[in-house]
């Protein structure tokens, strides 16, 4: 059996808000070195930026400040100007490809908003240094921590409006709808912005699954505060660093369950429909019957996706039946380790697919269609030829 390791999770509380200068104040709060952001952030704007950390208190938290002090400037900056500053920094691998991925999802959301190509947006959220700060420090301290897997929280953004170089705009501002899109997120709890294009555009990059607290050993916490401290309100993100439980192993991921009741579709139209779906990226598919109202037979369609293959899964949901609606919830997948070998049948190959706990392997299924196709070659009964491909299966384990 494989060693057993322990995951190293970190979960983002983001239910108080999210912002770039809340992060970097939550990864020094929670043991990151203040060093290791300046470096990083020196990197892409030498002698432009500093990094002041303070202790703080918000709504009665006692809380770590991390104010981005800038040159005076009035350089305004495309995310084609940004790309390559980044790219030309000589930063750690790691850290340029983070930053990279989210300032590219930032300039696409503003570029969506404005109705602009993402690399001809000019606008002052990616070209400002303080943004550059933020992303790249951010970065930085989380290839620092070395974390496996990012939990975020449902995200608060506030409410009211707030102030832009476009005017006054409704909270949450554009951009951050856009960022957010498929992610939870809730107005409230007070009236002002609580998360910003940058905390949001931070957030989706770096998370690979939504929720509440995962099961961890709390090892370090950090807490970041925010510029402002409203009344009645503490305006502050935690960051929770620990390990997983050593019996939690394999792979979790986000996936996406759609769900829609269909009541006026041919029958004989399902099969296509299941195989297209699956084509288009769904990994699994199917039909429960239920009875509607009026007593109408009908059936509920589920398809279980990942996160990153929602969108063409669902367009296909939309060409290939009669519903106009479809109902969403993000789930955790657990999926065990798998990998495929194969076993030789009188001259004939047979795909065999292994799961494994632990590096133990605990299931060795054969692959169906080609045990029938097998069976069809050799006239035999495909029960035969099942039996069979699991006895030589069990040479693999």
């Amino acid at each position: 059996m494989a060693e057993r390791h322990r995951d190293r999770l970190a979960w983002v509380d983001a239910s108080s808000g999210a912002s770039g200068d809340m992060l970097l104040g939550a990864l020094v709060g929670a043991g990151v070195p203040i060093g290791v952001l300046v470096e990083a952030v020196d990197k892409v704007a030498p002698g432009q930026v500093g990094l002041e950390v303070t202790e703080v208190r918000r709504g009665g938290f006692a809380a770590t400040q991390c104010r981005v002090e800038l040159a005076d400037t009035t350089e305004r900056r495309t995310w084609r100007d940004v790309e390559a500053l980044i790219n030309g920094a000589g930063l750690h691998e790691d850290v340029r490809s983070l930053a990279h991925d989210v300032f590219s999802r930032l300039a696409e959301a503003e570029g969506r908003v404005h109705g602009q190509p993402a690399e001809q947006v000019h606008f002052h959220e990616v070209g400002a240094l303080d943004a550059i700060a933020d992303v790249v420090g951010t970065c930085a301290g989380f290839v620092h921590l070395g974390v496996d897997r990012v939990v975020v929280s449902e995200v608060s953004v506030g409410g009211g409006t707030v102030a832009s170089e476009h005017g006054r705009l409704p909270v949450p501002p554009p951009a951050v709808v856009e960022l957010l899109r498929g992610v939870p997120s809730a107005g409230g709890p007070v009236d002002v912005e609580l998360c910003t294009p940058t905390g949001a555009a931070l957030l989706t990059t770096l998370a690979d699954g939504w929720g509440p607290q995962p099961a961890m050993a709390v090892d370090a916490v950090g807490i970041g505060a925010g510029g402002r401290d409203p009344e009645g309100h503490a305006n502050v993100l935690r960051l929770l660093l620990g390990e997983a439980p050593v019996q939690e192993r394999g792979r979790e991921t986000t996936a996406v369950l759609l769900e829609a009741n269909v009541d006026d579709l041919d029958p004989r139209l399902w099969p296509g429909v299941l195989g297209a779906l699956l084509d288009a990226g769904a990994s699994d598919a199917w039909l429960t019957p239920i009875l509607m109202k009026k007593g109408r037979p009908a059936h509920t369609l589920s398809v279980l996706v990942a996160a990153d293959r929602a969108d063409g899964v669902r367009r296909e949901v939309y060409r290939q039946t009669s519903t106009i609606g479809l109902r969403e919830q993000r789930i955790a997948k657990h999926e065990l380790d798998r990998s495929m070998a194969g076993v030789e049948l009188e001259g004939h190959t047979i795909g065999v697919k292994l799961a494994r706990l632990d590096g133990e392997v605990v299931n060795v299924q054969p692959e169906f269609e080609d045990v029938a196709a097998v069976a069809r070659a050799l006239g035999r009964p495909v029960k035969t030829v099942m039996a069979e491909a699991v006895a030589a299966a069990r040479g693999l384990v």
